[in-house]
């Protein structure tokens, strides 16, 4: 029996499809469950030589041995998930996906308020997927559960139970979490924040498994750090530095350009204090470094193993999983040697 949560140790955009991706492929947990805020964070994975751009689906979907859920603390978006299960039909995800009875559902009153109020839309930089009016309707109690909704009345469940169930008969549950640590509501960069919780605990509560039930929290960083949309960045660079280092990247959601910086160690030791993370999966390296598709630990330059000790020395926490690439292959796994 083992209970995993994955987080992202930053702003979001850490490379956490591909972590998960990996940990499911690899692991093949029994449940993998999507906590977090809804379709306001996007996903990307690459698998078989295809990439795919989830909003509400977990990334592990590519393990096909596994039940998909979609915790009570998750927003949904109706339109979104059936959109997923079309692009999404080669794996089943249709057939295997449940929805807990209790997730809040966004409607287009909420979207339309998104992107039409002036401090969410310009000031904070909303991705306009309605999340932040949904989870204040939700608030105020006056917003429909998935229970409510016909067209999901297939796909209802007690995704609690289920998790429960399985972790008590010796089964693996993998909790994927959505966004970054520094966006949480109460530990992020306030106000320009998401409109909750995105730490492992509020992770572990959205698709209802105790604390004392959880095993392993991935932290996972990106080797440089990037942030999609406004508030602080200590570690920022010029849009021209980026550029000059090939770090142009853009938000899987909103295709916005992402802001870029260095990797900031201070962020890093209060993502893992915070989250209690029991491992690092790092990310990018190959970006940063000259590592692409390095798959021993051995091959990597003293530079690149100088830098993944000094995040270890700093967060006393162990880099167990770096990933060298965007496909699987391309990742060392120590788990074994330092666990």
């Amino acid at each position: 029996m083992t209970c995993s949560i994955l987080v992202g140790g930053a702003w979001g955009d850490e490379g956490k499809g591909k972590c998960i991706t990996y940990l499911c492929d690899n692991d093949k947990p029994d449940i993998i469950a999507r906590a977090g805020v809804g379709p306001n964070a996007g996903h990307s994975v690459e698998f078989n030589g295809e990439k795919y751009g989830l909003r509400l689906t977990p990334s592990g979907f590519v393990h096909t041995g596994a039940k998909l859920m979609i915790g009570a603390g998750v927003l949904v978006n109706p339109d979104v998930l059936f959109s997923e299960f079309e692009n999404l039909s080669k794996y089943d995800v249709k057939g295997r996906m449940s929805i807990d009875s209790r997730c809040a559902i966004i409607n287009e009153d909420h979207m339309s308020r998104d992107k039409s109020s002036e401090h969410l839309a310009k000031k904070i930089g909303s991705t306009g997927s309605g999340c932040g009016p949904a989870n204040s309707d939700r608030v105020m109690r006056t917003i429909d559960l998935a229970k409510d909704i016909p067209e999901l009345e297939d796909y209802i469940a007690d995704v609690s139970l289920e998790c429960n169930k399985t972790l008590d008969e010796g089964g693996d549950v993998f909790i994927e979490g959505s966004q970054g640590f520094a966006l949480s509501l109460y530990y992020g960069t306030y106000p320009y924040v998401t409109s909750k919780d995105t730490t492992a605990s509020t992770f572990a509560a959205d698709v209802g498994v105790g604390p004392t039930k959880v095993d392993e929290v991935y932290a996972v960083f990106k080797s440089y750090i990037s942030r999609v949309g406004e508030g602080p960045f200590p570690t920022e660079m010029t849009q021209e530095e980026a550029e000059s280092k090939g770090l142009e990247e853009y938000g899987v959601v909103t295709g916005r350009r992402r802001r870029i910086g260095y990797f900031d160690m201070e962020l890093a030791k209060e993502s893992c204090r915070i989250n209690g993370a029991t491992q690092i999966a790092l990310t990018c390296v190959d970006r940063l470094f000259d590592c692409a598709r390095v798959q021993n630990y051995s091959e990597l330059s003293q530079e690149t193993r100088d830098f993944i000790s000094q995040i270890e020395q700093e967060t006393g926490v162990p880099v167990t999983i770096i990933s060298t690439g965007p496909d699987l292959k391309d990742t060392i796994d120590l788990r074994k040697e330092l666990l």
